[in-house]
């Protein structure tokens, strides 16, 4: 059983999901989901997870924006609540980007961070 939260619990960026489009047909993903969620570990506490998956899992949240079925696992939503998934092409700094609200501090290369306290 797969849950629906109203609103997604991230926005993404018309570039993003432009981008990840682009990526999912080169890499011929295009019956995929992208995933966008956290887990422990990176030198700051969590790290952002970013993969294309075949099937969704019971606990996931879903929506689909412009033809991209995205999903985001109930637990990585409540440190993800807010966030803005990006993309820019810039040669220094781009590629793909949160700007996440629920972060106390972010990590020196920007791949892991330390969540704000979370009120449960």
């Amino acid at each position: 059983m797969e849950t629906e939260l109203s609103p997604f619990p991230i926005t993404l960026t018309p570039a993003a999901v432009g981008q990840v489009k682009r990526m999912m047909t080169k890499q011929a993903k295009t019956g995929a989901a992208l995933r966008l969620g956290v887990k422990g570990g990176g030198c700051s506490g969590f790290e952002y997870v970013i993969r294309f998956e075949e099937i969704a899992k019971p606990i996931d949240l879903r929506t689909e924006i412009d033809g991209l079925t995205v999903l985001c696992d109930a637990k990585s939503a409540v440190y993800l609540q807010g966030a803005t998934f990006d993309y820019t092409g810039n040669l220094i700094g781009g590629g793909f980007k949160f700007t996440n609200p629920n972060v106390a501090r972010n990590c020196g290369c920007g791949t892991s961070f330390f969540p704000k306290e979370i009120a449960s």
